[in-house]
Protein backbone atom coordinates (compact mmCIF):
# COMPACT_ATOMS: atom_id res chain seq x y z
CA UNK A 1 0.00 0.00 0.00
CA UNK A 2 1.82 3.38 -0.84
CA UNK A 3 2.48 5.69 1.94
CA UNK A 4 -0.13 8.10 3.87
CA UNK A 5 0.50 11.17 5.15
CA UNK A 6 -0.38 12.22 8.78
CA UNK A 7 -0.11 15.23 10.53
CA UNK A 8 -1.50 15.52 14.15
CA UNK A 9 -3.22 18.09 15.65
CA UNK A 10 -3.69 17.87 19.99
CA UNK A 11 -2.12 20.11 22.61
CA UNK A 12 -1.35 17.82 24.92
CA UNK A 13 1.87 15.75 24.66
CA UNK A 14 1.72 12.51 26.13
CA UNK A 15 -1.99 12.18 24.19
CA UNK A 16 -0.07 12.86 20.43
CA UNK A 17 2.50 10.24 21.71
CA UNK A 18 -0.05 8.17 22.59
CA UNK A 19 -1.68 8.16 19.17
CA UNK A 20 1.29 8.36 17.29
CA UNK A 21 2.44 5.16 19.15
CA UNK A 22 -0.97 3.45 17.35
CA UNK A 23 -0.17 4.82 14.33
CA UNK A 24 3.23 3.50 13.86
CA UNK A 25 1.39 -0.39 13.93
CA UNK A 26 0.75 0.46 10.39
CA UNK A 27 4.00 0.84 8.54
CA UNK A 28 2.22 2.59 5.76
CA UNK A 29 1.19 5.51 7.98
CA UNK A 30 3.67 8.63 7.96
CA UNK A 31 3.50 11.18 10.47
CA UNK A 32 4.52 14.00 8.39
CA UNK A 33 3.92 16.35 11.71
CA UNK A 34 2.35 17.48 15.01
CA UNK A 35 1.42 20.71 16.27
CA UNK A 36 -0.39 21.79 19.31
CA UNK A 37 -2.12 25.17 17.68
CA UNK A 38 -4.77 25.71 15.62
CA UNK A 39 -3.70 28.24 13.48
CA UNK A 40 -0.37 26.06 13.28
CA UNK A 41 -2.39 23.95 12.16
CA UNK A 42 -3.77 25.53 8.97
CA UNK A 43 -0.38 26.50 8.07
CA UNK A 44 0.96 23.15 8.40
CA UNK A 45 -1.75 22.19 6.16
CA UNK A 46 -1.09 23.78 3.31
CA UNK A 47 2.33 23.69 3.29
CA UNK A 48 2.56 19.88 3.85
CA UNK A 49 -0.87 18.73 1.92
CA UNK A 50 -1.00 16.03 4.24
CA UNK A 51 -3.80 13.10 3.48
CA UNK A 52 -5.54 12.89 6.64
CA UNK A 53 -5.82 15.51 9.27
CA UNK A 54 -6.67 13.69 13.34
CA UNK A 55 -7.57 17.07 14.98
CA UNK A 56 -8.59 17.76 18.52
CA UNK A 57 -11.10 20.68 18.92
CA UNK A 58 -10.01 22.48 22.29
CA UNK A 59 -7.02 24.03 20.43
CA UNK A 60 -5.58 27.51 22.01
CA UNK A 61 -5.61 30.44 19.62
CA UNK A 62 -8.36 28.42 17.05
CA UNK A 63 -10.33 26.02 18.18
CA UNK A 64 -10.33 22.54 15.72
CA UNK A 65 -13.94 23.04 14.44
CA UNK A 66 -13.21 26.79 12.66
CA UNK A 67 -9.77 24.92 12.05
CA UNK A 68 -11.01 22.50 9.99
CA UNK A 69 -13.29 24.99 7.86
CA UNK A 70 -10.18 26.84 7.38
CA UNK A 71 -8.28 23.23 6.36
CA UNK A 72 -10.73 22.51 4.03
CA UNK A 73 -10.06 25.90 1.90
CA UNK A 74 -6.21 25.10 1.73
CA UNK A 75 -6.06 21.99 1.55
CA UNK A 76 -9.66 20.37 0.18
CA UNK A 77 -8.08 17.10 -0.64
CA UNK A 78 -6.92 17.08 3.03
CA UNK A 79 -9.00 14.30 4.81
CA UNK A 80 -10.28 14.76 8.39
CA UNK A 81 -10.68 12.50 11.78
CA UNK A 82 -11.64 14.88 14.91
CA UNK A 83 -10.95 12.99 18.10
CA UNK A 84 -11.91 15.17 20.58
CA UNK A 85 -12.92 14.90 24.56
CA UNK A 86 -16.20 16.13 23.41
CA UNK A 87 -19.43 13.44 24.11
CA UNK A 88 -21.91 15.83 22.74
CA UNK A 89 -23.49 15.03 19.58
CA UNK A 90 -24.50 18.23 18.84
CA UNK A 91 -20.49 18.84 19.58
CA UNK A 92 -20.54 15.65 16.66
CA UNK A 93 -22.59 17.27 13.97
CA UNK A 94 -21.30 20.51 13.92
CA UNK A 95 -17.92 18.92 13.12
CA UNK A 96 -18.99 16.68 10.77
CA UNK A 97 -20.72 19.83 9.33
CA UNK A 98 -17.30 20.98 8.27
CA UNK A 99 -16.73 18.24 5.81
CA UNK A 100 -14.73 15.99 8.36
CA UNK A 101 -15.23 12.41 7.77
CA UNK A 102 -14.75 10.86 11.38
CA UNK A 103 -15.08 11.64 14.74
CA UNK A 104 -14.18 9.60 17.68
CA UNK A 105 -14.19 9.98 21.52
CA UNK A 106 -10.32 10.47 22.99
CA UNK A 107 -11.75 8.02 25.59
CA UNK A 108 -12.13 5.65 22.62
CA UNK A 109 -9.43 6.15 20.61
CA UNK A 110 -7.53 2.64 22.42
CA UNK A 111 -10.17 0.55 19.96
CA UNK A 112 -10.97 2.52 17.37
CA UNK A 113 -8.64 4.88 16.16
CA UNK A 114 -6.98 2.63 13.44
CA UNK A 115 -10.64 0.93 12.54
CA UNK A 116 -11.66 4.42 11.81
CA UNK A 117 -8.41 5.38 9.66
CA UNK A 118 -9.09 2.92 7.76
CA UNK A 119 -12.97 3.56 7.14
CA UNK A 120 -12.11 7.11 6.02
CA UNK A 121 -9.23 5.92 3.77
CA UNK A 122 -11.27 3.89 2.00
CA UNK A 123 -13.98 7.06 1.61
CA UNK A 124 -16.14 5.74 4.11
CA UNK A 125 -17.35 8.34 7.69
CA UNK A 126 -16.54 6.98 10.55
CA UNK A 127 -18.33 7.99 14.04
CA UNK A 128 -17.77 6.83 17.01
CA UNK A 129 -19.66 3.43 18.71
CA UNK A 130 -21.05 5.33 21.29
CA UNK A 131 -23.14 7.55 19.23
CA UNK A 132 -25.42 4.60 17.58
CA UNK A 133 -28.35 5.65 17.19
CA UNK A 134 -27.49 9.26 15.60
CA UNK A 135 -28.11 10.06 12.53
CA UNK A 136 -24.73 12.53 11.25
CA UNK A 137 -25.38 12.20 7.39
CA UNK A 138 -26.84 15.45 7.05
CA UNK A 139 -24.34 16.86 9.39
CA UNK A 140 -21.94 14.81 7.08
CA UNK A 141 -22.60 17.36 3.79
CA UNK A 142 -20.53 19.98 4.80
CA UNK A 143 -21.41 23.55 4.40
CA UNK A 144 -19.41 25.90 1.90
CA UNK A 145 -16.56 27.77 4.21
CA UNK A 146 -18.29 31.47 2.78
CA UNK A 147 -21.51 30.04 4.60
CA UNK A 148 -20.65 29.87 7.68
CA UNK A 149 -21.54 32.73 9.62
CA UNK A 150 -19.23 33.56 12.66
CA UNK A 151 -21.80 32.79 15.08
CA UNK A 152 -21.79 29.49 14.69
CA UNK A 153 -18.21 29.03 15.68
CA UNK A 154 -18.55 25.88 18.37
CA UNK A 155 -15.96 25.29 21.09
CA UNK A 156 -15.86 23.30 23.86
CA UNK A 157 -16.38 25.98 26.15
CA UNK A 158 -19.83 26.61 24.80
CA UNK A 159 -21.22 23.21 24.84
CA UNK A 160 -23.13 22.83 27.92
CA UNK A 161 -24.63 20.17 29.76
CA UNK A 162 -27.71 20.10 31.47
CA UNK A 163 -26.59 17.84 34.01
CA UNK A 164 -22.42 17.30 33.87
CA UNK A 165 -20.20 14.93 35.03
CA UNK A 166 -16.96 15.34 34.05
CA UNK A 167 -13.75 14.09 34.55
CA UNK A 168 -9.94 15.91 34.34
CA UNK A 169 -7.06 14.12 34.20
CA UNK A 170 -4.42 16.47 35.60
CA UNK A 171 -0.53 16.01 35.04
CA UNK A 172 0.84 18.09 38.05
CA UNK A 173 -1.24 20.19 40.93
CA UNK A 174 -1.19 23.54 39.36
CA UNK A 175 -2.62 22.63 36.43
CA UNK A 176 -5.45 21.15 38.56
CA UNK A 177 -6.03 24.60 40.50
CA UNK A 178 -5.95 26.13 37.33
CA UNK A 179 -8.76 24.65 35.99
CA UNK A 180 -10.67 24.18 39.36
CA UNK A 181 -10.50 27.43 40.55
CA UNK A 182 -12.84 28.49 37.65
CA UNK A 183 -15.05 26.09 38.39
CA UNK A 184 -15.65 26.38 41.32
CA UNK A 185 -15.00 30.31 41.71
CA UNK A 186 -17.89 30.47 38.79
CA UNK A 187 -20.84 28.79 40.76
CA UNK A 188 -19.87 31.22 43.71
CA UNK A 189 -19.76 34.53 41.94
CA UNK A 190 -23.20 33.52 40.29
CA UNK A 191 -23.88 33.35 44.48
CA UNK A 192 -24.50 29.58 43.45
CA UNK A 193 -23.22 26.69 45.78
CA UNK A 194 -19.91 24.23 45.91
CA UNK A 195 -18.81 21.11 47.27
CA UNK A 196 -15.21 20.41 47.33
CA UNK A 197 -13.77 16.83 48.04
CA UNK A 198 -10.52 16.74 47.84
CA UNK A 199 -6.94 16.23 50.02
CA UNK A 200 -5.54 18.57 52.10
CA UNK A 201 -2.73 20.36 50.38
CA UNK A 202 -5.41 20.68 47.68
CA UNK A 203 -8.16 22.50 49.67
CA UNK A 204 -6.02 25.04 51.25
CA UNK A 205 -4.16 25.73 47.87
CA UNK A 206 -7.54 26.17 46.19
CA UNK A 207 -9.36 27.91 49.16
CA UNK A 208 -6.09 30.83 48.50
CA UNK A 209 -7.10 31.05 45.12
CA UNK A 210 -10.59 31.69 45.54
CA UNK A 211 -9.76 33.96 47.83
CA UNK A 212 -7.27 35.89 45.82
CA UNK A 213 -10.07 36.06 43.40
CA UNK A 214 -11.94 38.99 44.56
CA UNK A 215 -14.44 36.30 46.37
CA UNK A 216 -15.16 36.59 50.26
CA UNK A 217 -14.71 33.23 51.08
CA UNK A 218 -15.36 33.35 54.59
CA UNK A 219 -18.89 34.81 53.90
CA UNK A 220 -19.24 32.03 51.19
CA UNK A 221 -18.73 29.38 53.99
CA UNK A 222 -20.89 31.22 56.78
CA UNK A 223 -23.69 31.43 54.44
CA UNK A 224 -23.25 27.47 53.63
CA UNK A 225 -22.63 27.97 49.96
CA UNK A 226 -19.07 27.07 50.01
CA UNK A 227 -18.52 23.56 51.91
CA UNK A 228 -15.33 21.86 52.06
CA UNK A 229 -14.48 18.24 52.80
CA UNK A 230 -11.56 15.68 53.44
CA UNK A 231 -11.47 13.35 50.71
CA UNK A 232 -10.07 10.73 52.80
CA UNK A 233 -12.89 11.34 55.92
CA UNK A 234 -15.45 11.34 53.38
CA UNK A 235 -14.46 7.86 52.03
CA UNK A 236 -14.56 6.41 55.27
CA UNK A 237 -17.72 7.08 56.09
CA UNK A 238 -19.12 5.75 53.01
CA UNK A 239 -16.85 2.28 52.33
CA UNK A 240 -18.06 -0.93 53.98
CA UNK A 241 -15.13 -3.43 53.85
CA UNK A 242 -13.27 -1.55 50.81
CA UNK A 243 -16.43 -1.27 48.71
CA UNK A 244 -18.46 1.90 48.50
CA UNK A 245 -22.08 1.59 50.14
CA UNK A 246 -24.64 3.31 47.98
CA UNK A 247 -26.85 4.26 50.68
CA UNK A 248 -24.00 5.70 52.96
CA UNK A 249 -22.85 7.36 49.62
CA UNK A 250 -25.77 8.74 48.46
CA UNK A 251 -26.83 10.13 51.85
CA UNK A 252 -23.58 11.50 52.57
CA UNK A 253 -23.45 13.64 49.29
CA UNK A 254 -27.31 14.21 49.17
CA UNK A 255 -27.66 16.01 52.45
CA UNK A 256 -24.73 18.07 51.72
CA UNK A 257 -26.27 19.12 48.01
CA UNK A 258 -29.45 19.89 49.40
CA UNK A 259 -27.86 21.77 52.12
CA UNK A 260 -25.49 24.48 50.03
CA UNK A 261 -28.55 24.46 47.72
CA UNK A 262 -30.69 25.99 49.81
CA UNK A 263 -28.09 28.30 50.95
CA UNK A 264 -27.88 29.16 46.76
CA UNK A 265 -29.79 32.45 45.75
CA UNK A 266 -28.30 32.49 41.86
CA UNK A 267 -31.18 32.94 39.55
CA UNK A 268 -30.22 29.52 38.23
CA UNK A 269 -29.73 27.62 41.63
CA UNK A 270 -26.75 25.26 40.90
CA UNK A 271 -24.36 23.03 42.93
CA UNK A 272 -20.78 23.12 41.84
CA UNK A 273 -18.70 19.63 43.53
CA UNK A 274 -15.47 18.69 42.92
CA UNK A 275 -14.74 14.98 43.92
CA UNK A 276 -11.24 13.57 44.45
CA UNK A 277 -12.24 10.69 46.56
CA UNK A 278 -11.91 8.48 43.16
CA UNK A 279 -8.69 9.46 42.98
CA UNK A 280 -7.82 8.02 46.25
CA UNK A 281 -9.18 4.64 46.10
CA UNK A 282 -7.43 4.87 42.71
CA UNK A 283 -4.23 5.17 44.08
CA UNK A 284 -4.54 2.48 46.44
CA UNK A 285 -5.04 0.07 43.78
CA UNK A 286 -9.20 0.07 44.01
CA UNK A 287 -9.96 0.38 40.27
CA UNK A 288 -13.16 -1.04 40.74
CA UNK A 289 -14.36 0.90 43.93
CA UNK A 290 -13.44 4.21 41.78
CA UNK A 291 -15.41 2.72 38.91
CA UNK A 292 -18.79 2.05 41.34
CA UNK A 293 -18.21 5.59 43.07
CA UNK A 294 -18.38 6.88 39.57
CA UNK A 295 -21.44 5.25 38.82
CA UNK A 296 -23.00 6.74 42.22
CA UNK A 297 -21.43 10.25 40.71
CA UNK A 298 -23.93 9.85 37.68
CA UNK A 299 -26.80 9.12 39.87
CA UNK A 300 -26.47 11.97 41.73
CA UNK A 301 -26.07 14.09 38.47
CA UNK A 302 -29.59 13.30 37.12
CA UNK A 303 -31.32 13.04 40.59
CA UNK A 304 -29.69 16.98 41.55
CA UNK A 305 -29.13 20.11 39.50
CA UNK A 306 -25.50 19.61 40.23
CA UNK A 307 -22.29 19.82 38.12
CA UNK A 308 -20.05 17.13 39.34
CA UNK A 309 -15.83 17.33 38.04
CA UNK A 310 -13.69 14.27 39.47
CA UNK A 311 -9.61 14.72 39.65
CA UNK A 312 -7.31 11.57 38.69
CA UNK A 313 -3.61 12.42 38.73
CA UNK A 314 -2.21 11.40 35.50
CA UNK A 315 0.69 9.82 37.25
CA UNK A 316 -1.20 7.32 38.81
CA UNK A 317 -2.01 5.46 35.41
CA UNK A 318 0.79 3.92 35.37
CA UNK A 319 -1.03 1.29 32.73
CA UNK A 320 -1.33 4.27 30.32
CA UNK A 321 -4.34 6.24 28.56
CA UNK A 322 -5.15 3.54 26.39
CA UNK A 323 -5.89 1.01 29.28
CA UNK A 324 -9.30 -0.50 29.98
CA UNK A 325 -9.86 1.03 33.10
CA UNK A 326 -8.66 4.32 32.06
CA UNK A 327 -11.74 3.89 29.31
CA UNK A 328 -14.51 2.38 32.28
CA UNK A 329 -13.92 5.57 34.00
CA UNK A 330 -14.26 7.58 31.12
CA UNK A 331 -17.44 5.95 29.79
CA UNK A 332 -18.91 7.00 33.18
CA UNK A 333 -18.75 10.65 32.40
CA UNK A 334 -20.35 13.17 30.09
CA UNK A 335 -17.17 14.85 29.01
CA UNK A 336 -13.36 14.38 29.51
CA UNK A 337 -10.51 16.95 30.31
CA UNK A 338 -7.00 16.21 30.45
CA UNK A 339 -3.14 18.65 30.50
Amino acid sequence: MSSVRVLVVDDYKPFTRFVCSMLARRPELQIVGEVSDGLEAVRKTEELKPDLILLDIGLSTLNGIEGARRIRKVAPESKILFISQEFSADVVREALGTGARGYVVKADVGSELLEAVNAILRGEQFVGRRFSGHDFVEASRAKTPDSIRPDEVLTSRNVKSVRRHEVYFYSDDALLLDNLTPFIGAALKEVNAAIVVTTESHRYSLLARLGADALDMGAAIEQGRYIALDAADALSTSMVNGVPDPDRFLKLLSNLIMTSAEAATGRQARVAVFRECVHLLWAQGNAEAAIQVEKLGSQLAKTYDVDILCGYSLGSFQDGMGSRVFERICAEHTAVHSR
